[in-house]
């Protein structure tokens, strides 16, 4: 019980100060889509717009040709404010991030459930790329996405969706599965995504199937933001 409270804090301690980070999430000020007319924005320098060839920006030195970006995008460097550029179903953002936004200023922490080894469970990765796991009796699973590290990403919502816990869903990344398709998913570790922090984030949807029909009391819970 030691080992498994002490590893659950420092993810936890990890978790927190990269939400309190100066240029993550909650220092997004805007999301701005770029059309072929420039345009100016009041968060950032330049003039920007968007060409066949990638989207482009005129500072105060010249014209800096950014080249084709895609969903990862790359990040631009100011003084006192950084830009996110990437491309989103076929049209560019810019999403400027500052150490003085609203919601750095107002986010007062992420309250969690109590650390509980009951909600640390066995699965199995089927071919269909579910992970079936047992609860109470019955059978679950829920669609898993495989990450380049191994791990397996699972968007879900449950019974405390909306009630306690962020409406739209929480995310989990499992253990890397063994060779026999075995897994472990830790719901203390399901958490946010960033669209529960800013409106300014594009994050997918659960599949429909990802809907627990009971109440995962593990994890993060709403943030509290003001």
């Amino acid at each position: 019980m030691g080992d498994f409270l002490a590893e659950w804090q420092t993810w936890r301690t990890a978790r927190e100060a990269r939400l309190r980070d100066p240029h993550g999430w909650l220092a997004i000020t805007a999301i701005h889509w770029l059309t072929a007319e420039p345009q100016r924005f009041d968060d950032l320098p330049g003039e920007w717009r968007s060409e066949q060839d990638g989207p482009v920006v005129t500072l105060d030195d010249g014209e800096r040709r950014l080249g084709p970006v895609d969903e990862d995008g790359l990040t631009l460097a100011f003084l006192g404010v950084t830009a996110e550029v990437a491309d989103r179903d076929g049209r560019v953002i810019v999403r400027p991030r500052r150490p003085d936004s609203a919601n750095l200023r107002t986010y007062r922490g992420t309250p969690c459930y109590p650390p509980d080894p009951a909600w640390v469970v066995a699965g199995r990765l089927r071919r269909s790329r579910a992970v079936v796991f047992e609860r109470d009796g019955a059978e679950h699973r829920l669609v898993a996405w495989p990450e380049d590290d191994g791990r397996l990403w699972i968007l879900f919502r449950d019974a405390t969706s909306g009630v306690t816990t962020y409406a739209a869903m929480r995310q989990l990344l499992t253990s890397p599965p063994a060779a026999d398709g075995t897994v472990e998913l830790d719901f203390n570790r399901a958490h946010n995504m960033p669209c529960a922090y800013t409106d300014f984030a594009t994050c997918p949807v659960p599949p429909a199937e990802n809907t627990l029909p009971f109440a995962v009391d593990a994890g993060e819970q709403v943030p509290l933001m003001s």
